[in-house]
């Protein structure tokens, strides 16, 4: 990951926006405080992973609730449910 400061990324925002759509850019302030840059395609990955994982983890814990019921093969109930989603 790069780094560098608001004046350097300002001065040179062209080139810090191509390094972008290759790794992610860090640009932090003197107070500290940091930002990271990264493409829109990496961006829509990221949220796209957070979503699976936080899915999972509500069935996770469905699971150790014990907020489950056993699938009997031939519900029909269970699959015409997911039928009407598609």
């Amino acid at each position: 990951m790069q780094n560098t400061n608001p004046k350097n990324f300002r001065a040179e925002l062209k080139d810090y926006l191509d390094l972008a759509a290759k790794e992610p850019i860090r640009i932090q302030r003197r107070s500290g405080e940091s930002f990271i840059l990264v493409s829109e395609e990496k961006f829509n990955v990221m949220q796209s992973e957070i979503f699976s994982l936080q899915r999972r983890l509500l069935g996770m814990s469905d699971a150790v609730a014990g907020n489950i019921s056993e699938y009997k093969v031939g519900d029909r109930s269970r699959l015409s449910r997911l039928k009407k989603r598609a």
